[in-house]
């Protein structure tokens, strides 16, 4: 499985600043493992700040604004969390439009933490079974999610592989399982 992502190219959705930053290099560090070519996308171009927590970290450099970029140029999408993160971008229109479009193209998407406030945002979670972090059980049940407390979820019930998992702690698990459900994309 060392390279199962080879030639796949896969979007890493963050907003300028709130990401968790281990929540973003880990999985980075396992696509690029794997042989995949991961792409950093926010709602603009620039430097993103990432946070350990509630202090700032390391910065990155956004590759795309997600208002210049659709889910076709990619064969999936990985939400990192971190709180301030996804509440900027379930109020930004294109982010928003930017991770449902891998819904409407049945396309993986992998999301940890707070990363599935987005997804209640696109309204793409109804009658999927996912995790979280636990503040955010209440929202995804009430946009019609089965939450469940496990370290990491991969539910097909739908029209893609989603793939979500709770927290920091269950990275390992986290990054194993998204490199292998983007490892079954053909295009």
């Amino acid at each position: 499985m060392a390279n199962s992502l080879d030639g796949k190219k896969i979007a890493f959705l963050v907003a300028p600043e709130g990401v968790e930053q281990v929540e973003l290099t880990e999985p980075w560090k396992a696509v690029e493992q794997a042989g995949g070519t991961p792409e950093l996308v926010s709602t603009e171009t620039g430097t993103v700040q990432g946070f350990n927590h509630l202090t700032p970290a390391d910065t990155f450099e956004a590759d795309k604004a997600a208002e210049d970029v659709s889910a076709s140029d990619y064969a999936a999408l990985v939400l990192p969390g971190g709180v301030a993160n996804p509440d900027f971008l379930r109020t930004n229109s294109d982010a928003v439009a930017f991770a449902k479009g891998f819904f409407d193209e049945g396309k993986p998407v992998a999301v940890i933490c707070h990363g599935p406030w987005t997804l209640v945002e696109a309204d793409v979670v109804r009658g999927r079974t996912m995790t979280s972090w636990p503040s955010v059980k209440t929202d995804l049940v009430n946009a019609g999610a089965n939450w469940v407390d496990d370290e990491v979820v991969e539910c097909s019930r739908g029209p893609n592989t989603l793939v979500s998992s709770r927290k920091p702690d269950d990275l390992p698990a986290f990054c194993k399982t998204l490199v292998g459900a983007f490892s079954k994309v053909t295009s």
